[in-house]
C-alpha cells in the first residue's frame, strides 16, 4: 500500500493488530526483507513496515538527505498512520535511524523496546593504508578536476570515484551516493549512553559490514542493553539463520 509524505509516494506493509512494532530495513534493502518477521510477528502485533524514501517502491527524496532527514520522515509517516508509540527494530542504516530518533529531546514517536540487528552507527577506525589512499584519491581528484585535465579526460574523475566506490555507492543514483555519503560519515558513538530503551542487539558473530565488535560496543554503552550473537550468521542475520532470530524476538517481546 502507498501513502504521501511531504510529497513523496512511500509504499509500506500495515498488518495484524495489537502491540506496534515499527520495522526500518538497511540501506540498498527494502520491506520484502523483512516478509519472515512481518509473517511471525503480525500474528500478534501490528507490524508497519515502510520502504524508506530511495529504496524499494518508494520516490527518492529531492536532494540528498542525511540521518536526520529520514529520523524527520519516521516521525511524519508515524504521525500519518496514527502510530504514537512502538516497538522499534531496525537492521543496519534502519538502527542507525532510531538511535538518533530515540535521543532526540521530543521524538516523534515513543519508542517502547528497541531491538538494533547489525546496526549501523560506529564509525569504524581507518587503518593508515586507507588514510594513504584517500589522501592520494583526493590529490589525484584535485589536479583532475581543473579545466585543462577535465577538458582532456572528462571521466577521469568519475572513473576514479567507480574504482574506489563500494557496491553501494555504484549502485545508487546521484542523490542517493550523496545521502550514502552523508549517513556513513556520521558517527553516533556519543549518543549511545543517552538511549532509555531496553535495547536487543541482535549480531551475526560473520558481519563484515557492521562488524560484531560494533555490537560489543553498543552493549557497552547503551545502559538497558543485551547481545545476543547467533553463530555463523554475516549482515543479514534474519535471513542468514530465521529460526534462531525468530526465537530470540519471541523472548524479547514475550511472545
Amino acid at each position: 500500500m502507498f501513502t504521501e509524505i511531504d510529497g513523496l509516494r512511500i509504499n509500506y506493509t500495515d498488518s495484524g493488530s495489537g502491540e506496534c512494532i515499527l520495522l526500518l530495513h538497511g540501506w540498498g534493502s527494502n520491506i520484502t526483507l523483512f516478509n519472515g518477521i512481518t509473517q511471525q510477528l503480525s500474528a500478534k502485533m501490528r507490524v508497519v513496515a515502510p520502504d524508506m524514501p530511495g529504496f524499494g517502491e518508494s520516490d527518492e527524496p529531492k536532494t540528498a538527505w542525511r540521518v536526520d532527514d529520514y529520523v524527520d520522515f519516521t516521525g511524519k509517516f508515524c504521525t500519518k498512520l496514527g502510530i504514537s508509540k512502538a516497538v522499534l527494530l531496525g537492521h543496519s542504516f534502519g538502527g542507525r535511524v532510531i538511535i538518533k530518533l530515540v535521543t532526540r529531546d521530543d521524538p516523534a514517536v515513543q519508542a517502547e523496546k528497541l531491538i538494533l540487528t547489525d546496526s549501523a552507527g560506529i564509525m569504524p577506525k581507518r587503518s593508515l593504508k586507507s588514510k594513504l589512499s584517500t589522501k592520494i584519491y583526493k590529490a589525484g581528484r584535485a589536479v583532475m578536476s581543473t579545466k585543462p585535465m577535465s577538458a582532456m579526460f572528462p571521466d577521469a574523475v568519475e572513473n576514479m570515484r567507480n574504482k574506489r566506490g563500494s557496491a553501494d555507492y555504484l549502485a545508487a543514483s546521484p542523490i542517493m551516493r550523496q545521502t550514502l555519503v552523508n549517513t556513513v560519515n556520521e558517527d553516533l558513538t556519543e549518543l549511545l549512553p543517552k538511549i532509555k530503551q531496553s535495547t536487543l542487539l541482535i549480531w551475526g558473530d560473520n558481519d563484515d559490514a557492521t562488524p560484531l565488535s560494533d555490537g560489543q560496543t553498543m552493549e557497552k554503552l547503551i545502559p538497558d542493553s543485551g547481545l545476543a550473537v547467533i553463530k555463523g550468521a554475516g549482515h543479514y542475520s534474519f535471513l542468514d539463520d530465521p529460526y534462531t532470530y525468530s526465537r530470540i524476538l519471541a523472548s524479547f517481546l514475550n511472545l
